[in-house]
């Protein structure tokens, strides 16, 4: 009787034990990184092989649970939300997702409740001017052709606000990237990265504290628009520094864990072209 008490007791102990690993793993800051269709020439707007490659570099930080959604645009199953504490774009312009009609009372939900948010390159935009405010709103920045331009060149990424989270542990470092020209800004948000481009100041990255919405944070970068900006480590650094920030994440003051290796970010070769009838 004695050793099926003590037997049964290790049982319980050891059911104890997988109570308290899985109430860790549900205690993870769950990040849902969401990609689109590619729409750009091979090797650039790479979406869903940088958003599969931020997923892996965010979960080498610690306390982070990074998932990618099994859908493009939007996760079908609603169940693929739950817990979520932020959501990050790297895709087509994602005002135009995020506020589609079909989702917009969803979406407003999970803002309202402080759900953070991140969109990267050509996700700051929207392709309907009338969405305009409403992603202002939500980012703080807001891409669109009414009043935006672009640019490729290489320009030295200088720091606006040293002392942000987003700016830790990265130096001043040269990008060749597309540039967005004049985007406008909701009067809360605070610019954190400018480049000039022909004598004026552009500002690449910013954040917004969305003091309506449940404390919500969200992070945005113009930049990204070639694949080989992501092999570079600092490139890497601000942007998971953001996402991580918009999570109410601890951003350590060397900045996130961003290493890498080429198998990391390796692009696989691209599609044939279809076979001439």
């Amino acid at each position: 009787m004695i050793r099926l008490l003590a037997m049964a007791w290790v049982v319980l102990l050891g059911c104890q034990t997988v109570v308290a690993q899985n109430g860790a793993a549900n205690s993870k800051t769950i990040i849902l990184v969401i990609p689109t269709a590619i729409d750009h020439a091979w090797n650039t707007h790479m979406y869903d092989h940088e958003c599969k490659f931020l997923v892996k570099c965010l979960n080498r930080n610690p306390g982070v649970e990074a998932v990618l959604s099994p859908d493009l645009d939007w996760p079908k199953d609603p169940k693929v939300l739950q817990g979520v504490k932020s959501i990050v774009f790297y895709s087509r312009p994602a005002g135009d997702i995020i506020f589609a009609p079909e989702r917009r009372a969803q979406t407003k939900e999970l803002f309202d409740s402080g759900v953070g948010f991140a969109a990267i390159h050509w996700a700051t935009g929207t392709n309907e001017a009338k969405l305009g405010q409403d992603y202002l709103d939500l980012l703080g920045g807001w891409f669109h052709f009414n009043h935006s331009g672009l640019k490729v060149g290489q320009y030295p990424l200088v720091k606006i606000d040293p002392a942000h989270p987003v700016c830790n542990g990265w130096n001043s470092f040269p990008l060749t990237d597309e540039i967005y020209l004049n985007l406008k800004f909701h009067p809360q948000a605070k610019p954190q990265v400018r480049v000039k481009v022909d004598g004026k100041d552009q500002v690449v990255a910013w954040v917004h504290e969305r003091k309506n919405q449940g404390k919500g944070r969200s992070f945005g970068t113009t930049l990204g628009h070639f694949h080989d900006n992501f092999t570079n480590e600092s490139f890497r650094k601000m942007l998971l520094n953001g996402i991580l920030w918009t999570a109410h994440v601890p951003v350590p003051e060397n900045g996130a864990d961003a290493k890498a290796n080429e198998a990391d970010w390796r692009l696989p070769p691209p599609p044939a072209p279809p076979a001439k009838k």
